[in-house]
Formats: structure tokens, C-alpha cells, sequence
């Protein structure tokens, strides 16, 4: 009988390298280095004296020896993922709830899904969203109001635990025939005179601000909407700079509504985090969530990496 080399990790590689598309991004996906990843795969290969994919593919294209190893992952690995839940349960009982507060308004734009992808794997956590945007999620920890809080920032005076998301661009929407639709990228000085269109937060919750004008010492007038298509709608009527997450404006740009400018010449990033109180960090299904959340965010999001 031939003597099997393969390993769990493998079979993960290969489906990672398959959700992401190169060796890169499915590195980043396992949190590895790209060469521990390559090692991986060259050691099956070499092993069974084959190759697993074409290496100048975009997305990568598996050779059939590839796929039959892809048809053993996806076999196997549910069956393992979902025999550590059962065994979890069985050792700690899963039952819990995961009250979810946000402070941004985009973030239901990736956290629905996630949610349906978490609720597959722990029907019995009782998952909801505290109702509305909240401007201080973290103190509805405190209160026992919420469980989780999708945060910008960590305040490290605050008595909470932070779990990294991702990180991921912001950019500045203008209309087509704006006075800086033609420049490389926008700086703070930009936007004087203009009217910055945002959700209606305050301004030390904007990463523009924060980030760009108030260190370039810029103030400038707002308008404020509820809604992405209003705001959007504004920035194509000239009334204004709206700036979103790429995720956030992306349908609007493949339908070329209106157009995306790099804010600053490195770009601006902005950040999330789950933050909640110590006692449930070491839930098995707060774990999962994070996880499963990051993973659906950097497969499915554009211009997303993870933390």
C-alpha cells in the first residue's frame, strides 16, 4: 500500500488556493507565508510525481490531479469542521447568543452574509444585530446590551478584548465632470470648499477626518444622508466628495456612475475590529464567528486584507 503523505493542512491549502485564486491571497487566507504554502504544494507534488495546478493561471486552473485531491477536501474537511463542533458541543454545550453592534453604516453591506455562513455552523447560537447604528457600540458591552461590537479603533483604556477583521481602502467619490475627477489622488487641501456628503456620525467616527483633514488642520461643511444611493446621488449632481469603502461604491463604479479617487498618494485605510468583554472570548463559537467572517469578508469584499 502506498504510503499516504497527505495531511489535513494539504487538503486546506488546495481549497484555500482555490477560494482565493493564486498562492498569494490563499497565504493570507491561512495566515502563512507564501513560501511555506509553495513548500506545501511542491512537497505533494513531487511526492506523487505530478503537478496540482497550472502556476500562470488567473485564477488558478487545478490539473485533474489537482481536482481529485479539491474533491477530498471538500469531502473531508466539513466532516472534520463540523466533528470539532459536535465535540465541542458535547464537552461545553453551544448554546449562546452573539447580540451584534455596529458603528458604521457600510458594515451590513459584508456582515449579512457572514452571518448566514456563521448560522450554518452554530444553529444553536442565538445570533442577532442590535437595532440601528451605534455611535458607542463598545458600551453596550458594559451594559450586557450587545456581545459583540464591530469597531474602527482600539482604545486600549477600554476593558475589552480586539479581534482583528480587516483592513481595507477608502476612497473619494466625485462625479465625472468634477474639478478633481483628473487628479492622481486627492489631498486634504482638496477638499476645501467642497462639502463632504457622509452618514450622519459624528466627525472623530470619519476616517477622512481623522485621518486627513483634521491632521492638515481642514474643516469643511457636511451634508448627510442615510443612504448610499442619496449620497451617491449627490456626488453625481456635483453637490459634493463622498467617501466610501471600495466594497461600499463598487456597483456604482462598474456602472460608471461616478469616480473613485485614492485619498492621499498611499491611499487611506481604514480598519475593523470585534471587540467584547474577556469573559466570552474564549467561546468556541465567538472564535468561529470571527473567523468565518474574516474569511467571507477577504474572499467576497473588494480592496480587503486581513489583519
Amino acid at each position: 500500500m502506498v504510503q499516504s503523505i497527505l495531511e489535513l493542512r494539504h487538503l486546506k491549502t488546495l481549497l484555500a488556493l482555490r477560494e482565493a485564486g493564486n498562492l498569494l491571497r490563499a497565504a493570507a487566507l491561512l495566515n502563512v507565508t507564501q513560501s511555506a504554502l509553495s513548500h506545501q504544494i511542491k512537497q505533494l507534488e513531487d511526492h506523487h510525481g505530478t503537478t496540482l495546478f497550472e502556476r500562470k493561471t488567473t485564477p488558478v486552473r487545478f490539473t485533474p490531479a489537482g481536482e481529485r485531491l479539491l474533491k477530498l477536501a471538500d469531502t473531508v474537511l466539513p466532516q472534520v469542521a463540523e466533528t470539532e463542533r459536535d465535540l465541542v458541543r458535547l464537552a461545553q454545550g453551544a448554546a449562546g447568543q452573539l447580540r451584534i453592534a455596529v458603528e458604521c453604516h457600510t458594515c451590513f453591506d459584508w456582515l449579512m452574509p457572514a452571518m448566514d455562513v456563521f448560522r450554518g455552523r452554530w444553529p444553536e447560537v442565538e445570533l442577532d444585530i442590535v437595532s440601528g447604528f451605534q455611535a458607542d457600540p463598545v458600551g453596550l458591552l458594559y451594559e450586557h446590551r450587545a456581545d459583540v461590537a464591530i469597531v474602527a479603533e482600539i482604545d486600549t483604556d477600554e476593558k475589552v478584548d480586539y479581534h482583528a477583521l480587516f483592513r481595507f481602502e477608502i476612497v473619494a467619490l466625485v462625479a465625472h465632470d468634477h474639478p478633481l475627477a483628473d487628479k492622481e489622488f486627492l489631498t486634504a487641501e482638496d477638499f476645501i470648499g467642497d462639502t463632504l456628503i457622509t452618514y450622519p456620525v459624528p466627525d472623530d467616527m470619519l476616517d477622512v477626518v481623522r485621518q486627513v483633514l483634521k491632521p492638515a488642520g481642514v474643516q469643511v461643511a457636511r451634508r448627510t444622508t442615510e443612504l448610499t444611493v442619496a449620497m451617491l446621488q449627490l456626488v453625481a449632481s456635483k453637490r459634493g466628495i463622498a467617501t466610501l469603502p471600495v466594497w461600499a461604491a463598487q456597483n456604482y463604479l462598474n456602472r460608471d456612475y461616478v469616480k473613485a479617487k485614492r485619498i492621499t498618494h498611499d491611499g487611506l485605510t481604514g480598519r475593523l475590529y470585534a471587540a467584547c468583554l474577556p469573559e466570552i472570548s474564549d467561546k468556541p463559537y465567538l472564535a468561529d464567528f470571527v473567523s468565518t467572517t474574516r474569511e467571507s469578508c477577504y474572499l467576497n469584499l473588494d480592496s480587503v486584507e486581513l489583519l
